[in-house]
This record gives C-alpha cells, structure tokens and sequence, in this order.
C-alpha cells in the first residue's frame, strides 16, 4: 500500500489555482496567476516602463499623464485591431439583422469538431466579411512576423476578442466550438512564423531541459513513488508507454488545441496506467508523479517552446478552465519539479543524488531490471534453440512423409496394374462360356424334336 510519507511529490487542488483567487487554473509560467490575471498584470507593467523611458529626459509625468499615457496606448491598441479585423478604427456598424442572423444560424448548424464545415461555411457568400478580415490579419501578421513575440501574442488574443464579440449571441458552447475553429485556422498558418521566434530564448531553454532531461534517465518509479506493477511483470512493457507516444506527438501539432489534445491523452494513459497498476484509485499525488515520470521517459522534444506556444497563442479558456487546463497546469507542474529536482524530493541524499547523476552509482530498480533482461535474453535464448531442433523436425518428417507417399503411389500402380490383368482374365473366360459348343448344339435339337412329335401325356380318369 502506497502512503502519504511514501510520495515524493505533493500538491493540493489550491495550489493549482490563480494566486488572484479569481477560480481558473494558474501556471508557473506566469509566476502561479491565470493567463487573465497575469495579462492584466503585465500590460500596465510594460506600459510604465514605456513610460519610463519616454520621460526619461524630461520631467516625471504627473498621475493624471500616466493615466492619460496608458488609456491612449490601450486605445491605440484596439483601434489596430479594430482596424485589422473590421477596416476601421470605430467599432463595427450593426449589420442587418437577417443577413447577421443568416451568418450566426450557419455557424450555429455545425457539428462539434467539424472544421471542414467550418471553412465550407467561412468561404460562403455570406460569411464573405469576415473571411476578408480573416486574411487582411494573417497577411498583417505575416508581414510584421518580425515583431517581439509578446506583441504577436498581444495582437492575436486580441483578435480572438474581436471574433469572439462579433459572436457573443452564442451561447458558452457554441461560442466555445466557433473560437476553437478559430483558433485552428489562425495558428496553422502563424505556426512557421511565431513558434521559436527569434526574439525569444524558447530554443536555448529547450536544449537545457533536454540536457535536464537526458541526466535524469537513472530516475526509477520506485523513486518517485509511482504505482508500478512488480519487476517480474515488466517484461510485458511499461504500461505507460501510450502516454509516453501521446506526449511525444505534441511536437508534430501546428495549432495550440491540437496540442492541448495530445496533452489530455498523455494523461488520460497515465490514469488508466494507475488504475491498471494500484488496486487504489488514483489521486493527484499519484497522477503528477506519474506525469513526471513519463516526461523523464519521453523527453519530448521541444517540451518549452510547445508549452510557451500553447500559452501564448491558445484560447485563454482552454487553460484557465476545464479538463485541459488541469491538465496542462499538471504538466508545467511537473516540468517545474523537473528542472528543479534534487535528492530530498527522491528521498535521497545529497552523496547519493550526486552519485547517480555522476553515473557512480546505479538505482537497485535498475540492476533488477538488468538482471530481468538477462533472464530474458537467456529465455529467448533457449526458445530460440528449441525452434531451430523444431524447423530440424519438421524438416525430417516432411521427408519421411514425401517417402510414404512415393511407397503408397508405387503400391496404387501395382495394384492397379494387378486389377486390369484379373479384369482381362474374366473377360475372357466370361466370353469363352458364353458360345455353347457343336454336341450340345445336337442334343438340345434332337429333345427340341422329339417333344414336338410326342403325344399328350397319360393321364389318369
């Protein structure tokens, strides 16, 4: 039975949650808060340092100029997306209502998950203003690909802002599906020009977690206290290897909710790996340790610069909220501890932990598992003996079977050639009886006559 003392990592619902209180899923990425909460705080930030540098020569502008500063750097900043998505920078005129209401029905009949539908409908006659807007963003996007990564993320949550109040008569659902597709569309095409920009250090973070990573390979369930089935049994495979596939195919995704996906299978596998290796159900400690393991495994290229991509390009709902945002939140959870793992959260001591990082020394898991694959190889070994003195065998028989065939054939053609001989011999004795000879031929005529000239018989009166 697995116990609380027993598990190397701990962490409570509350701890997941914003450091604002606000009830969405935090992220170590933006230091615990919410992508909501963390925009808010870093916005004013940045526009104070503008600020700063602004009035750097000159006198220290007065609250009021702030103020005014920072309302005329927001309102320059709708304006552009006004001006990219609608063509001007006023808000958009109430379009007639049946010509609206006809755009919003077309959305509205889509099925979940159906972006074929979603393009087809988007390409329509009616829906012809905001494919325009659609275009006029990714070629301005495109154009200005150069731009800091943050402001690219600045201007695309903006624009899915703008394209989710143009449906905001949608209900939650609905308007969630429309802004995935969304979502969808914008990102494949922006993938080449945002993921690992230039203007950012995702690449250099990505081969020091890979390094991380690959240092860490000694690292055992044991360790992290995963329920994992006995060593006698890991024959069979790591029960997490789908997780492990699942994670890997991250990198392989263009859009942030693709890549969501492959997040929430990896832990989906983990949980069904849990249930299938403790007879307890599994729990947040179980799962997150599980999680770390898998990544250790895995080492999932690109692990920073996808998650950095997630966080700065995905819908703000899918990280805030819901089974993907728990999900993800455990993931950056567990890349965290990675990177900051050290012998005490392995129950380990410091000479020890340095010990197997240094290769000194081998986990007892590990030489288990050697002696496992010895046994193994020698299994395969004996089977691989007794197939060859099998194919020996068979060979054998196979001859023995094509003699006793050769010796039935010769013994058919002799009996056959027997039988046609006895077939001739009665034949011949059948016509030799058959023609009566030239005595009898007299005696049969000479009763035939006497019969004929003979009176009726004696009878009595």
């Amino acid at each position: 039975m697995w116990t609380d003392k027993q598990r190397g990592i701990r962490l409570s619902q509350q701890e997941l949650l914003c450091k604002n209180s606000c009830g969405y899923y935090g992220n170590p990425a933006w230091q615990g808060f919410c992508s909501k909460c963390w925009r808010e705080r870093v916005r004013p930030a940045e526009a104070r340092r503008q600020d700063n540098r602004a009035g750097a020569d000159s006198t220290p502008p007065t609250f009021s100029k702030f103020e005014e500063k920072k309302n005329m750097e927001k309102g320059r900043r709708i304006n552009t997306m006004r001006r990219l998505f609608w063509g001007s920078p006023s808000p958009p005129k109430a379009e007639p209502s049946d010509s609206q209401m006809n755009v919003l029905k077309a959305f509205q009949k889509l099925e979940p998950g159906d972006f074929t539908g979603f393009l087809k409908t988007l390409r329509s006659p009616s829906s012809q203003r905001l494919q325009s807007r659609c275009t006029a963003f990714l070629n301005t996007m495109e154009a200005y690909h150069a731009l800091p990564v943050q402001k690219q993320s600045d201007l695309v949550q903006d624009f899915y802002q703008s394209f989710a109040d143009y449906f905001s008569r949608f209900s939650e659902a609905e308007l969630t599906q429309t802004m995935e597709h969304v979502e969808k569309l914008i990102m494949t095409r922006l993938h080449k020009w945002v993921f690992c920009h230039d203007s950012c250090d995702d690449e250099q973070k990505d081969l020091i977690l890979q390094r991380r990573i690959r240092s860490l390979n000694w690292v055992t369930p044991q360790m992290l206290s995963v329920p994992f089935p006995d060593v006698q049994s890991a024959v069979m495979g790591d029960p997490f290897l789908p997780a492990i596939t699942a994670i890997i195919e991250m990198d392989a995704k263009r859009a942030p909710q693709d890549k969501l996906v492959c997040v929430s299978k990896c832990s989906q596998h983990v949980f069904e790996a849990l249930s299938a290796s403790n007879s307890e159900p599994a729990n947040a400690d179980d799962f997150l340790s599980a999680l770390v393991y898998v990544v250790l495994k895995a080492n999932p290229p690109r692990l920073h610069s996808n998650m950095q991509y997630v966080i700065r390009f995905g819908l703000p709902h899918s990280l805030m909220a819901g089974e993907s945002g728990y999900y993800f939140t455990n993931l950056s959870c567990a890349v965290a501890f990675i990177e900051k793992l050290d012998g005490p959260s392995l129950n380990l001591s410091p000479e020890e932990f340095e010990g197997y990082m240094r290769r000194r020394r081998t986990p007892a898991a590990v030489d288990g598992l050697r002696e496992v694959a010895c046994e193994t190889r020698h299994l395969l070994d004996e089977l691989t003996s007794r197939q060859e003195r099998l194919d020996r065998g068979v060979d054998a028989l196979n001859v023995q079977l094509q003699t006793w065939v050769q010796a039935v054939h010769a013994q058919i053609d002799q009996a056959t050639s027997e039988l046609v001989l006895v077939q001739e011999e009665v034949t011949d004795l059948c016509s030799s009886s058959s023609s009566p000879s030239s005595s009898d031929s007299a005696v049969i005529e000479q009763v035939v006559l006497t019969d004929q000239y003979a009176g009726p018989p004696d009878t009595d009166c």
